[in-house]
């Protein structure tokens, strides 16, 4: 303890001394201290930014690219529509009906087990291995045949029923069910006066068009026109297109007409309710009498007629099924278009489709009754065919009251049915 107190008192005396040797009024000024003054640090210079390292030879290293799919090439391919297949046949003969049937029934490569079809209840008489054709004879009374009268014909219906079975012991088929109707039509009046005929002379080329078999075909078309349209779906307020033709094979040019048409909700032309929308030969009726946009369109050819039909559903009935049957006339294209001969659409008047309005007068009658048609009847086909002509040839109607200067007209009639066509109503939004 007691060296630091005397460091203490040490201290205090030398500093009283310090302070005397300053005191103001001395001659005696300190000296300048001895030492420099420490230099002031020098300033920090600029330097530039970093900047990034580049290399003296570019990279050309990338990453790999995804893989590219391969490309697809171009196949030449188009979408074929199914076409209506001309495999029936029928000649009504005298007393009996001549009916041939290919075995690719559809006309697609599939040959039918002959058990699967008959004529009404008759099964085929022969079969022609070459060929492929099964064979049917029937009196016009026989196979379940029905009979209806006309005021000027006999019509003889049958029905071509196929009934595919299962193959082997499989649960499916190739093809479905079908039914074809086969007509024959005779004529109830003619010539039975004793008087003798005077000969006539006759153009040879209208005896070798009577001489030649007619056939009529009847299908549905797409909207543009140039395919057959593979659906028989439409839906109310849909235009369906309707195309007719006569296969004119080495005829002379022909001209084809739709004489008249029926709507039905089956396959039986006279059953009701029944809509007649083309009468009175060829009026297309339903624009006048509903103000629908049914029409005629230009005849692409003239073994060819066209129209428009807006569809429609019956009344009361929820299945929305149609049946339509037409019948058609074909003439020899030299023959001019008449009141008998004609197709009329009604847009803002009654219209002829070539042109010839003066001919649509009658057109514009009471209830649009037809007052029917006479010419060469035939038998016909169903939708997979057309008509031929009975016995080899067509046969010239010759009404008595005709004198012998008039002109006979050579024509060919026969019925073609298309259903059933399938009409649903338009969804809602």
């Amino acid at each position: 303890m007691r060296c630091p107190a005397v460091c203490l008192v040490a201290l205090a005396l030398l500093g009283n001394f310090c302070d005397a040797q300053w005191a103001p009024g001395t001659s005696y000024k300190p000296a300048k201290p001895g030492y420099q003054k420490p230099a002031e640090p020098p300033s920090k210079t600029y330097e530039p930014p970093q900047q990034k390292q580049t290399f003296e030879k570019p990279l050309t290293w990338t990453y790999p690219e995804d893989p590219k799919p391969e490309p697809i090439p171009e196949v030449p391919f188009e979408l074929r529509y199914p076409v209506p297949a001309a495999t029936v046949a029928v000649e009504c003969r005298e007393s009996e009906a001549h009916v041939e049937v290919k075995k690719d029934f559809f006309g697609i490569g599939q040959l039918i087990n002959p058990a699967d079809l008959t004529l009404g209840n008759c099964g085929p008489v022969a079969e022609d291995n070459i060929a492929k054709v099964l064979i049917y004879q029937s009196a016009l009374h026989d196979c379940q045949s029905t009979l209806m009268t006309t005021e000027d014909s006999l019509v003889y219906t049958f029905t071509l029923n196929y009934n595919p079975q299962p193959v082997g012991t499989s649960p499916v088929v190739r093809t479905s069910k079908a039914a074809v109707i086969v007509e024959c039509h005779y004529q109830r009046k003619h010539n039975v006066s004793s008087l003798s005929l005077s000969p006539v002379w006759v153009p040879f080329s209208a005896v070798k068009v009577a001489e030649e078999f007619l056939y009529f075909t009847m299908r549905l078309m797409t909207d543009d026109w140039q395919y057959e349209r593979p659906s028989y779906q439409y839906f109310l307020g849909n235009l369906i297109n309707i195309e007719v033709i006569v296969k004119q094979y080495l005829h002379v040019p022909l001209r084809v007409y739709v004489d008249h048409c029926v709507a039905t909700l089956s396959s039986d032309q006279t059953s009701s309710p029944r809509y007649v929308f083309i009468d009175n030969h060829g009026c297309l009726v339903d624009a006048r009498i509903t103000g629908s946009s049914s029409k005629y369109v230009a005849r692409p050819a003239e073994n060819m007629l066209c129209f428009q039909l807006e569809a429609f559903r019956f009344q009361g009935a929820d299945s929305g099924l149609l049946y339509i049957t037409c019948q058609l006339k074909a003439t020899s294209a030299a023959y001019p278009v008449d009141s008998t001969h004609r197709a009329c659409s009604y847009v803002n008047g009654w219209r002829e489709v070539g042109g010839t309005d003066s001919v649509c007068g009658s057109c514009e009658q009471p209830h649009f009754a037809g007052s029917g048609s006479s010419g060469i009847v035939t038998g016909s086909w169903s939708t997979t065919g057309g008509a031929k002509s009975p016995g080899g040839g067509g046969r010239k109607m010759r009404d008595v009251s005709q004198t012998e200067t008039q002109t006979e007209i050579f024509e060919w009639i026969g019925d073609v049915r298309m259903g059933p066509i399938s009409i649903a109503e338009k969804p809602l939004a």
